[in-house]
């Protein structure tokens, strides 16, 4: 009797330890311009230690993913972060910020069955056809457009020195608003110009949340509100930050991921 209760009862506990691995699904952190994967440390931790599998994803023409700025193409970060899904085993919650919201849109316009949720954080939210340059030009209310260098010659986008603590860390400490212009990298130039194709057969299709920070400097609270008015999606948080809540809010930020994946 007992050896029949074990074998009816394993599966039991099986099925249910299998069930609530499910819950969970894999997060796919997408860094946005000016930055690269380390931006996350905290806020992937955070996601590890509540039983999450984090991957974050280091754009090429950086550190940690170095390519020259003329083999960096829009098409190449799509198909890193494509590259980083098709390594997992479940369909993952991908998490784009700034201008790697319209790299995950792309990623999920090539591989939608791949993704269970795009979370825009900070976010560009395109249509088809739109890059950051266009839609920046939208934003009449950011900081960020008179700060901005353009080194066409060298393939670079860069970001007034003396610009990046206000733009970037505006309420945070002084310590970090001292040490967040040097962690601010140079962006190469041709994806920022490149335009994404989307359908709604495809990137329509999928899932979406938008997570709004409410002092941005970068991305506008109003321009923020326009494009989610413009594309629907599932459900918004709000965090009470600049451009940043990796740094400024991490615990935060870590809670409405989290909310996001449910």
């Amino acid at each position: 009797m007992k050896r029949l209760l074990a074998a009816l009862i394993a599966p039991a506990l099986a099925f249910g330890a299998n069930a609530q691995a499910a819950e969970k699904p894999p997060i796919v952190l997408v860094h946005g311009a000016f930055e690269n994967a380390k931006i996350w440390g905290y806020v992937a931790a955070k996601l590890s230690a509540d039983g999450y599998e984090v991957v974050t994803v280091d754009l090429p023409g950086r550190p940690g993913a170095e390519a020259a700025p003329d083999k960096v193409s829009l098409d190449l970060y799509r198909d890193t972060v494509v590259d980083a899904l098709n390594k997992l085993h479940h369909r993952a919650v991908v998490v784009g910020h700034s201008f790697g919201g319209i790299v995950i849109a792309d990623a999920a316009e090539k591989a939608p069955s791949k993704i269970r949720t795009l979370v825009f954080l900070a976010a560009y939210l395109p249509h088809d056809g739109d890059s950051l340059v266009s839609m920046a030009q939208q934003d009449a209310d950011a900081k960020i457009g008179p700060h901005l260098k353009i080194d066409k010659e060298k393939g670079i986008a860069s970001v007034e020195y003396s610009a990046r603590a206000d733009l970037f860390a505006n309420g945070a400490p002084e310590g970090l608003r001292k040490a967040i212009p040097d962690a601010i990298l140079d962006e190469p130039l041709v994806p920022l110009t490149t335009p994404v194709h989307l359908t709604a057969a495809r990137f329509g299709k999928v899932d979406k949340v938008y997570i709004h920070t409410a002092l941005d400097q970068v991305i506008s609270p109003s321009f923020q509100a326009k494009m989610v008015a413009s594309t629907p999606v599932r459900a918004q948080y709000t965090l009470q930050t600049g451009h940043t809540p990796f740094l400024t809010d991490p615990d935060g930020l870590a809670s409405d991921i989290e909310a996001a994946a449910k």
